[in-house]
């Protein structure tokens, strides 16, 4: 990048919708309670999680198959704490939806006050022209109860950018995840 990076990503989403809704600056508090961050910040964007979540349950004893994967073995919540088992997960989407450009690679990391907690987030890398909502998933690896917070940061999204566009992109290649809105459970 030839200019700053938090310049780099508002110009990236005021001029081409890369990020929407886009936050320009970090936000810490909300009507005067305080959040954990979200927008951007130096080096990325941090994303908010949305109030749709997919906890994961073994109540009807199913395997856990990528190819064949039961959509039984979720209990769907519509809130804004979500409270996690111990060794278990959830998953949820971003507030934000996303719009890649075919020059752009972008990796997600969990921010640090969910990891201190034992609270690890996990996503794929956004590949060049991937476009939707960002699928989030959260393991808590305690043998607590674990709670994420919607609409408040979980999450930092960091965009590398090429001098070349890349020859095949996702959405030449059909990516079968793209478009996806909400929380989207593994397609075979």
């Amino acid at each position: 990048m030839s200019i700053r990076p938090d310049r780099w990503i508002r110009r990236m989403a005021e001029q081409h919708g890369m990020i929407e809704p886009f936050e320009p600056g970090q936000v810490r508090a909300v009507n005067g309670e305080r959040v954990i961050s979200f927008g951007t910040s130096s080096y990325g964007y941090d994303v908010r999680c949305a109030r749709q979540f997919k906890v994961f349950t073994n109540i009807n004893s199913t395997i856990v198959d990528p190819k064949a994967f039961d959509p039984s073995s979720f209990v769907d919540m519509d809130t804004d704490v979500c409270i996690i088992p111990p060794n278990s997960f959830a998953l949820a989407s971003t507030v934000e939806y996303f719009r890649i450009p075919r020059n752009v690679l972008t990796v997600c990391l969990g921010k640090s006050t969910y990891a201190r907690c034992g609270i690890i987030v996990n996503v794929t890398p956004l590949e060049p022209e991937w476009e939707g909502h960002v699928t989030l998933e959260f393991s808590n690896t305690t043998p607590l109860p674990a709670r994420i917070y919607a609409n408040e940061g979980v999450a930092q999204m960091l965009f590398f950018e090429s001098d070349e566009v890349c020859e095949t992109s996702y959405k030449d290649r059909g990516g079968k995840y793209q478009g996806q809105k909400g929380v989207t459970l593994p397609r075979a």
